[in-house]
């Protein structure tokens, strides 16, 4: 690799990396207000809810990546070409294969780390964000034992009380009144306890209170005084994970290679294809957008020549393939054919985009569609003048 490589590769890496990042940051936080209610009503530290929407990371950048090395390499196009670099590379008599090179070597990295992680690391990570996220919302300390409230659960058939709860995680002036057993009430006093998470359930150990039972037929209860008492509070406690994965939590070799048995595959196959399918498509995206863009945007230009036209057009040519591939795996839905209708027009575009780039040849918007546009920027810059003059008169 030569240094006009190494140029070229360190600028468009850099600029890929800035802008997964950026729209990355931006896309996360919009998710992750979703679950703001973590922090507001589930009672968890900031740290614990930034930790578990960490996890969505590595499936947005997933998406985000191919889209964020089109704009990286429009960016270092721009500026090779705003320097004369590209004119100056192209009299030295560099083929535009030899330009192309280094933009190849960064969409590879791009195609490998989609590669990565939309077999493994995102699945992983939606996994254990969907464990977490149900320990976390089935919390019975967070949920059901608040202090200073009467917190009825199963029906209002039990109803929980605690004074206070210390730093160290002690409860302190317990109450409970469990009606559950319609031959019996059992109401429970303690004057502290501890919630115990065991092998064989979660339990509130109570210390020295006392339980009051009243059969239903009876009206003497029986009391019962005590210096500890394991009050079973598994049927609230953290449930288990389902065994039922979703197709975005199943790995790549999951799902080319499905269990017969399995649930999601006897009930809703299609919807494990049209994921396989797409698993397999996302690592092309960084490829085929980057010879999309260098085949509008990478020919050689005067600075008399504009590149906005084929910059939009570059951006509506990658929009395009990418929602024509979304399409077809909807549509796979119902015929699991149609999904390989995909590496077809994926080829089709890798293709055409280098025998354009062989050809050197320039891409520019027609000029229809051009002046349509000048028309209509020019009608919404009249309208904005009207507007002002009105509001000023």
């Amino acid at each position: 690799m030569g240094s006009i490589d190494r140029y070229v590769v360190r600028t468009t890496f850099g600029a890929f990396v800035m802008v997964l990042a950026s729209l990355t940051s931006v896309i996360w936080v919009t998710q992750a207000l979703r679950d703001i209610d973590i922090v507001t009503n589930q009672k968890q530290a900031v740290i614990t809810f930034i930790g578990l929407t960490l996890l969505l990371i590595p499936a947005l950048v997933v998406i985000i990546a191919p889209l964020a090395l089109v704009v990286a390499t429009a960016y270092t196009l721009n500026k090779l070409n705003t320097d004369s670099e590209i004119v100056v590379m192209n009299a030295a008599g560099l083929s535009p294969w030899r330009i192309f090179y280094p933009f190849f070597i960064v969409a590879m990295i791009a195609s490998v780390l989609v590669l990565i992680l939309g077999a493994y690391v995102a699945p992983k990570s939606l996994r254990e964000l969907r464990a977490v996220f149900a320990k976390v919302r089935a919390d019975v300390v967070s949920n059901i034992i608040q202090p200073g409230r009467f917190t009825s659960v199963d029906g209002n058939r039990l109803t929980f009380h605690v004074r206070e709860r210390r730093a160290t995680g002690e409860l302190v002036g317990i109450f409970i009144d469990d009606r559950r057993d319609p031959n019996e009430r059992g109401t429970f006093l303690a004057e502290r306890g501890q919630i115990l998470d065991g092998e064989n359930g979660t339990f509130l150990v109570l210390e020295n209170g006392s339980a009051q039972r009243l059969q239903a037929k009876s009206q003497d209860p029986s009391i019962i005084v005590y210096d500890r008492y394991a009050f079973d509070l598994s049927a609230f406690a953290s449930s288990e994970v389902a065994s039922v994965l979703g197709a975005p939590e199943r790995y790549l070799w999951e799902l080319a290679w499905p269990d017969p048995n399995d649930h999601l595959v006897k009930n809703n196959p299609r919807r494990l294809n049209s994921e396989f399918h797409d698993r397999l498509l996302a690592p092309l995206f960084p490829i085929a957008f980057c010879i999309i863009s260098f085949a509008i945007l990478g020919a050689p230009r005067t600075s008399r020549q504009s590149r906005a036209s084929s910059m939009a057009l570059a951006i509506l040519a990658v929009l395009g393939t990418r929602l024509a591939c979304f399409a077809i795996l909807v549509a796979s839905g119902r015929s699991p054919s149609l999904a390989y209708l995909s590496y077809v027009l994926i080829a089709v575009i890798c293709v055409g985009g280098l025998i354009m780039i062989s050809r050197g040849t320039i891409v520019e918007m027609p000029a229809s569609v051009g002046q349509f546009f000048s028309n209509l920027q020019a009608r919404f810059m009249r309208s904005n003048e009207h507007a002002t003059g009105g509001a000023t008169a």
